[in-house]
């Protein structure tokens, strides 16, 4: 494969419109490390500044893309802190990385809600009111556990009052009510299926073992039309994926899913040709980054 800047802009383009179609958005996995690609603009520039440069240190003259070292986490609020940490622990295999808690002050307020505070101020409104808590006088704290999967970490962070217990205690916010994977701002984790494994059967096995638990919001979607939980209970073990076979996304396989805290998740399998597209666009990556000095 070539490392013209023309060649790294067409399969940028191929990568952007295999995401944006197949994956919806943010994915983990193989996925994760290539839904970073640089827009053509940031490999045009990147592709331009010569190893020379690079090697002599000069890193922050590069374009932005080539600043980064990828994804390093990603981050989800939950109710509950050891239900979500039981989930993504035991039933999906993650391993704990670190926690650290009772985070509150005026320098994390400013850190983390800065934005919110400046739109309830020119809204007029209490931030109390709009689901701002209050770090910097410490009515509120904040909790935080990291989970390492393979390729990924994943934050759980909880807000609670102070006089709340750490990890299972009331958060400070009730949660949305209503998730839709079509709101725009809404985001999903995605988690990367290995090849050899059999898809529907992660699906049933997955649902059981959150059952078992009593994490009742563990409901993965099925691909034929169901009206009622009993009826998408009862669908048949080969609806628990979609599998495409043609097109861009032809070895791709999905199905989405929300997680013990009605978070939206996806699970995918990427195997066949959109395997090799995704691969090849991660080679191609990295080539430019070495070639940078990175």
């Amino acid at each position: 494969m070539s490392d013209n800047p023309k060649a790294l802009r067409e399969l940028v383009d191929l990568d952007r419109r295999v995401i944006l179609r197949a994956a919806s958005g943010v994915a983990i996995g193989g996925i994760a490390s290539t839904a970073l690609a640089m827009n053509a603009a940031a490999a045009q520039n990147a592709a331009s500044t010569s190893p020379a440069t690079a090697a002599a240190g000069n890193r922050n003259a590069l374009a932005l893309g080539a600043r980064l070292q990828g994804v390093q986490h990603f981050g989800l609020t939950v109710q509950n802190m050891d239900r979500a940490f039981e989930f993504y622990t035991e039933v999906l295999g993650g391993t704990e990385v670190m926690r650290d808690g009772d985070f509150h002050g005026e320098r994390i307020h400013n850190t983390l809600l800065t934005d919110q505070e400046i739109v309830s101020r020119e809204r007029g409104v209490n931030p109390r009111t709009i689901g701002v808590p209050d770090l910097k006088g410490g009515t509120q704290r904040l909790d935080v556990r990291f989970i390492q999967f393979d390729n990924v970490v994943i934050e759980l962070l909880q807000y609670r009052d102070a006089a709340q217990p750490m990890g299972g205690g009331n958060s400070f916010a009730e949660p949305l009510d209503h998730m839709s994977p079509a709101f725009p701002r809404m985001m999903h984790i995605c988690f990367h299926l290995r090849d050899d494994v059999d898809f529907n059967l992660f699906i049933r096995d997955l649902e059981a073992d959150a059952a078992r638990r009593g994490m009742t919001q563990v409901r993965a979607n099925r691909v034929v039309t169901v009206t009622s939980e009993q009826a998408r209970l009862a669908a048949p073990l080969d609806s628990n994926s979609n599998p495409i076979t043609e097109g861009q996304s032809a070895g791709w396989t999905l199905i989405y899913c929300k997680g013990c805290e009605g978070e939206q998740l996806e699970f995918v399998q990427a195997l066949g040709p959109v395997k090799k597209t995704f691969d090849d666009a991660l080679a191609a990556r990295r080539r430019l980054a070495s070639a940078n000095g990175g």
